[in-house]
Order: structure tokens, then sequence, then C-alpha cells
């Protein structure tokens, strides 16, 4: 299984945790659009989530564009559970210069 980055571990856990689409997803993690929607995409080619889109007129009755919802398939919940998992061992040892962002990842999780 191909190893997860920091951006998109991020994005599988919002997802995960119940944030469904760009917006949500971009809030709660504070990664900006450029990162986020890339990953989402990726995540899906891999099938780690699945998408569609809401009904037009819903989003029509609140003037606004179509969302894309998303959600996490159940390679996306194995692939997840082990990018924690590394990540829990990356900021117990330091051995990362990423073990301060690998720790806000696992503080997020834990929500």
């Amino acid at each position: 299984m191909k190893a997860l980055s920091h951006a998109a571990t991020a994005v599988l856990q919002a997802v995960a945790n119940g944030h469904q689409h760009g917006f949500d997803i971009m809030a709660n993690t504070g990664l900006p659009s450029g990162t986020v929607y890339p990953a989402l995409r990726r995540l899906e080619e891999t099938a780690w989530l699945r998408s569609r889109w809401e009904e037009h007129r819903v989003a029509r009755d609140e003037l606004r564009p179509p969302r894309k919802y998303y959600e996490i398939t159940k390679a996306g919940e194995a692939a997840l559970a082990a990018a924690l998992e590394r990540y829990r061992g990356l900021a117990r040892s330091g051995r990362t210069a990423s073990a301060p962002a690998a720790r806000a990842i696992l503080k997020k999780g834990a929500r």
C-alpha cells in the first residue's frame, strides 16, 4: 500500500470524520484549496474515496453551485489506519522534521 502524505492523510481523516465537501474539508484541515482538491482527486483515483454530486435543485434553492460529496471506502479506511499508525510512530520517535505535523494529524484524528 502506498504511504499517504501528511496532507492526504489529513484530507482522508476529515472525510472519515464526516466532513464531506471541499470547503468543509478545507475548514477542518486548515489546508488550502490547491492542496485539498488535488488530494481529493488522487484519493478518489486510488478508490480510497468515492464521490457523488448533490442534486442541482438543492444547490439552486440555496443559490450556490452544486457540491461534490465524498465518502471514505473500506480500502480508504484501511489506508487511513495504516497512515495514522505510521504517523503515530513518527510522532513518538521524533525521527522526522514533520513530527509536529504528524502530531497535528493525530490530534484531529482523535475527534
